[in-house]
């Protein structure tokens, strides 16, 4: 029932698939310059940064409404980058400038230097905001603890494990706070699983400790992204989650045969857009991968997204990738419906290809 909640009220189609993003989108241009004067120069306070960045929300807010999704994100305007917007919020960690990563990028990587501690909340006032200015129902990605442990530099705890543990229990601090505003979609984001996939027990242990004590009606999804996911499968059907968001697109669903034995019985957010590729495709193509994903789950279980982030796309390309994902979803409900689409057909022969 969890994922019910999030159908609209004049869906058009008796099928339903769940149509969102995973999270950040292209900021307007005049946000980035926005940032620069605000954090150099001295005539720019925080007042003129709230409003900037209220603006920047309710305009990507209503540009996935315009898309069609049916569960929208502020695409993240306020965030500067997934672990850094944390670890500024949490005491425990400090910073003491960039290191380099690859190439000529660099990464302000912090430091934990001391037990870590939840002081105020991190995002309840950007979902709020964005919860009034919405139409449509709000979905709140968080950085996972696993992840905010890993990309840190570790100078306060025995080991990586014990920091994720408690950063898993701060986590659960921020949605129960975020639940208590009214947020019922939460993505757990944890691409340092795919780096380093023998560790999929802590993340399970973390989670375990992130779910304690939420509400039934809460939605819990696991996003990641890149890696080998036999790596990880079946091992993530023993996590307490609804619903694991892959990228398999950028791959050619090369490995989506990963999911089909044994059956995959959480629900399936796929990615059905490459974030790779600065090129819309088309809703006939993006109708097929569509598709993969009956393969592996009813349409009641299926959420379709781009593939991550959208962040690193052009603004337009971003756009036009969520509308004709949502054309291409809509088009597949109604083939559903009218039965030139048989998903259990699409299932069973997927699993006997499996067996063979």
């Amino acid at each position: 029932m969890t994922r019910e909640q999030f159908r609209p009220d004049d869906h058009p189609n008796e099928q339903f698939i769940l149509s969102t993003v995973v999270g950040s989108y292209p900021k307007p241009k005049w946000l980035d310059r926005v940032r620069e004067r605000y954090e150099e120069a001295d005539d720019f306070d925080d007042a003129n940064w709230a409003e900037a960045t209220d603006d920047a929300s309710r305009l990507i807010t209503h540009e996935h409404e315009r898309a069609g999704l049916d569960v929208v994100v502020d695409g993240e305007m306020r965030r500067n980058e997934m672990v850094e917007y944390f670890a500024e919020r949490i005491d425990g960690y400090e910073f003491n400038g960039p290191v380099k990563v690859w190439g000529h990028n660099y990464f302000d990587k912090p430091s934990v230097v001391e037990d870590v501690v939840y002081d105020d909340s991190w995002l309840v006032d950007e979902f709020a905001f964005t919860d009034d200015v919405a139409a449509r129902p709000v979905k709140v990605p968080i950085t996972g603890p696993y992840t905010l442990a890993s990309w840190s530099f570790n100078e306060s705890y025995d080991d990586d494990r014990a920091l994720a543990l408690d950063l898993a229990d701060l986590v659960n601090e921020e949605i129960g706070k975020l639940v208590e505003a009214g947020a019922r979609y939460i993505q757990i984001d944890e691409p340092a699983l795919a780096t380093t996939p023998d560790d999929h027990a802590i993340v399970g242990d973390c989670l375990d400790r992130i779910v304690a004590g939420l509400p039934e009606d809460v939605r819990i999804g696991l996003h990641v992204c890149y890696g080998d996911y036999s790596r990880i499968y079946p091992e993530i059907l023993e996590f307490p989650i609804d619903e694991f968001d892959v990228e398999l697109a950028n791959g050619d669903y090369e490995q989506l045969d990963v999911f089909k034995q044994p059956e995959f019985d959480l629900d399936l957010a796929l990615g059905v857009t490459d974030v790779h590729v600065a090129e819309v495709e088309s809703v006939e193509a993006i109708e097929a991968n569509i598709e993969k994903g009956l393969e592996i789950v009813p349409p009641e279980r299926l959420t379709v997204s781009p593939d991550c982030g959208v962040k690193l796309l052009p603004r337009e390309v971003a756009y036009g990738k969520m509308a004709n994902m949502v054309e291409a979803t809509r088009n597949v409900e109604r083939k559903l419906d009218t039965g030139e689409i048989d998903a259990r057909a699409l299932r069973e022969g997927a699993a006997v290809s499996a067996d063979d």
